[in-house]
């Protein structure tokens, strides 16, 4: 009788993952709620045991050409010394979601885990419970390790994203996306409701993200994003956002760098060796602000994307990447350096022909020292190096759907950066990459 009843238990669990691979997608946006858990009420009758759970994931297996061996890159790290070609799995995840909903179908609580399994290893890229208020269903609290609220392309899902990597400056200063933390957010449940096209999040953080395993100092970020979701007028689509951070991390040495000029003019970075820098939190401030338009038409759509951030970030000497544990070397802390940044990305999508086919274009840049130009760098007495480039990337691509599922990407990387006076950074690098990518997903 028992294993009668272990066999119905397999095979209704099999007919509900099975009949939800039509249906289910992974989610748009990090932050969001999938919207496949609304969509069960076909199969609800027969699986009633697991109606709570949903499963989605995806896969991206590519192939990559660069224009060098060794090329520093961004598009899925740098290539090994003596290689300019790679098969590699970029990215495959599997994510479980767990709902409870009122009786008026509105959430109640949602858990979530994600893993993601490559050639490289398997780590968690998300676990966090989700409390939603039930009274109004306009409130929730979410805490555990999740995306960070910032910004529109760190948090569009990698399986949705048209390129096949965030740009440079996500990357470096969102690493993973995510982080440990505790958000409350205003959205309200009810698509009727008047203010259903707002949401605000607003939380603190631990800082480090998934750098780190645990946060290194007690200085936490605080980080908030107003959104404006897209809203139809017409043909037309349009969205936008704006987001703040405010942190910073603990200075490990009482020297602090911050860029200043010589008496001739040139930028240089100038040493602050107070006492009271010891163990004083160092600025991490970044504002951002995003805006999407998007216009349909006989070919399918037409969408422009533009989003802008700039602030302070502290670093040292060779890096502006936030770290997972205080900078140090062979034991010995190092000083921090701050430098005012900014950057921007800029999309520009087309269907062409039809819904299938589509052309995608993209700029973006990463100044992580706006007191200096390309032509100081490495100047005698000036101690800049090649952390303080500045670099702008062109990408142009290509992207066929054969269903809902699965696509083409074609992708390449122009890759620039700024003339210096450092070995060899006194030309552009061969940097450029070429991406051929393959996604699944359900």
């Amino acid at each position: 009788m028992r294993k009668s009843l272990i066999l119905v238990n397999a095979l209704v669990f099999t007919l509900f993952f099975f009949s939800n691979i039509q249906t289910a997608q992974a989610q748009r946006y990090l932050t969001d709620i999938d919207s496949s858990f609304f969509i069960k009420d076909t199969v609800r009758p027969v699986i009633k045991r697991f109606e709570n759970i949903n499963i989605s994931g995806y896969m991206q297996p590519q192939f990559q050409v660069a224009q060098s061996d060794g090329a520093p890159s961004y598009e899925g790290g740098n290539f090994s010394q003596f290689s300019r070609s790679r098969f590699m799995l970029r990215r495959a995840r599997l994510k479980v979601d767990y709902l409870m909903r009122t009786p008026g179908k509105y959430p109640k609580v949602q858990f979530t885990f994600q893993l993601d399994a490559t050639e490289r290893g398997v780590i968690v890229r998300d676990m966090f419970l989700r409390l939603f208020e039930t009274k109004k269903n306009l409130l929730s609290m979410t805490t555990g390790f999740f995306a960070r609220p910032f910004g529109f392309e760190v948090n569009l899902g990698s399986s949705y994203r048209e390129t096949p990597e965030r740009a440079r400056m996500s990357q470096i200063l969102m690493p993973g996306e995510r982080d440990l933390g505790a958000m409350f957010s205003f959205e309200p449940q009810d698509k009727k409701h008047k203010y259903a096209h707002l949401k605000f999040d607003a939380g603190f953080f631990n800082g480090q993200g998934a750098s780190g395993t645990t946060d290194f100092d007690s200085h936490k970020d605080f980080i908030s994003r107003f959104t404006i979701k897209p809203f139809k007028m017409g043909r037309t689509e349009f969205g936008g956002g704006l987001s703040l951070l405010l942190g910073g991390w603990k200075n490990a040495t009482k020297y602090v760098y911050k860029t200043g000029k010589l008496p001739g003019g040139d930028a240089v970075f100038v040493v602050d060796s107070s006492l009271s820098n010891l163990g004083k939190s160092s600025p991490r401030h970044y504002y951002g602000a995003d805006m999407q338009y998007k216009i349909k038409h006989g070919h399918g759509e037409t969408e422009i994307r533009a989003e802008y951030w700039f602030g302070t970030q502290p670093g040292t000497s060779a890096s502006t990447a936030n770290p997972g544990s205080l900078p140090a070397s062979n034991g010995v802390f190092l000083p921090t350096y701050i430098r005012h940044f900014n950057g921007a990305f800029f999309y520009f999508l087309q269907n062409i022909f039809n819904s299938r086919n589509q052309l995608i274009l993209k700029y973006d840049w990463y100044d992580p020292n706006t007191g200096v130009s390309g032509s100081g760098i490495g100047k005698p007495g000036t101690n800049l190096n090649a952390t303080d480039i500045r670099y702008a990337t062109l990408g142009v691509g290509y992207a066929y759907s054969f269903n809902p599922q699965t696509k083409l990407i074609l992708y390449y990387d122009q890759v620039r950066n700024e003339v210096t006076q450092l070995t060899g950074l006194r030309s552009d690098l061969n940097d450029n990459t070429l991406t051929c990518r393959l996604q699944f997903r359900f």
